[in-house]
C-alpha cells in the first residue's frame, strides 16, 4: 500500500475534446519550458520515459489538468504567473479556477473488486495492434486486452513509486465502444470500456498510451 496525493484543478471556460493538445501546449508555454514534468521532453529529439504525473484532460465541457503525487508540488510553476491568459488555437482564454480539490489515496491491492469504466482507451500500439486483429474470436481479444490493461496498471503503480506485490485481478465485462481517434499525427483504435478489478484507481487517473493529453480515463463505478 502507498499513500499518494490527488489534486484535480477544473477551468471555467470550455473547449472541445480536440483542443486539449492545444490547452496542455499553452499550459506547458505558461508554466515554462524549462520545467519538464510538465511534458516530459528533455529536448526536442530526448523523451523522459516514463508516467505523466502531470496529465490534461477535458471533464465535462472545462479544460482540466490532473496532478498525481510528486506533480502536485510542481503545478505552482502555473500558478505563479499574475497573468493566467494563454491561447488555445487563435482562442484566447483565462484560466480562472471553477473546481480545485485535494484528495489523498491509499493504493493498495484489495480482496474485493472495483468496478470502473475506461474511456478513450489507447491501448494498441501498431505490433500489438496487428496481433490484436490477428486473434479468431472475441473472447481471445478481451484476455488479450486484459492483459494489456494489466501491464497499464502496473505502469501507473511505478510511475507512483507503489511496487504491487499482491497478484492482480482484472476482468473486462463490456466493451462499449471502439473507435479510431487522431493521436500524434497517427490514426488509433479507442476503446470505452468497462472492467472491475482489486486494484483501486482514483477517478480521472490515466490508463495506457495518450494519459497527458486526455486519453484512458479511468471513472469508478459507484455502488448505488
Amino acid at each position: 500500500m502507498i499513500k499518494i496525493r490527488f489534486l484535480k484543478i477544473q477551468f471555467d471556460t470550455e473547449i472541445e475534446a480536440y483542443e486539449i493538445p492545444a490547452f496542455r501546449g499553452a499550459v506547458i508555454a505558461k508554466a515554462g519550458n524549462e520545467h519538464i514534468i510538465f511534458h516530459n521532453h528533455l529536448n526536442d529529439r530526448e523523451f523522459l520515459y516514463g508516467y505523466p504525473v502531470i496529465q490534461y484532460k477535458r471533464i465535462g465541457k472545462n479544460p482540466a489538468i490532473i496532478c498525481i503525487d510528486y506533480g502536485v508540488e510542481e503545478i505552482h510553476h502555473l500558478f505563479n504567473n499574475t497573468n493566467m491568459e494563454i491561447v488555445i488555437g487563435q482562442r484566447p482564454v483565462s484560466l480562472v479556477v471553477k473546481n480545485l480539490q485535494m484528495q489523498q489515496y491509499n493504493l493498495q491491492v484489495w480482496e474485493k473488486h472495483f468496478e470502473y469504466r475506461l474511456y478513450n482507451w489507447l491501448a494498441l500500439n501498431q505490433e500489438n495492434y496487428e496481433k490484436y486483429q490477428a486473434l479468431k474470436d472475441e473472447l481471445a481479444q478481451t484476455i488479450f486486452l486484459e492483459n494489456i490493461l494489466k501491464a497499464n496498471i502496473i505502469s501507473f503503480a511505478k510511475g507512483v513509486k507503489w511496487d504491487i506485490d499482491k497478484q492482480i485481478s482484472l476482468r473486462i465485462d463490456e466493451l462499449i465502444k471502439a473507435k479510431i481517434v487522431p493521436y500524434k499525427q497517427q490514426k488509433l483504435l479507442a476503446f470505452d470500456i468497462r472492467f472491475r478489478s482489486n486494484v483501486f484507481l482514483p477517478d480521472f487517473v490515466g490508463l495506457g498510451k495518450g494519459v497527458s493529453l486526455g486519453f484512458g480515463t479511468v471513472s469508478q463505478i459507484k455502488n448505488r
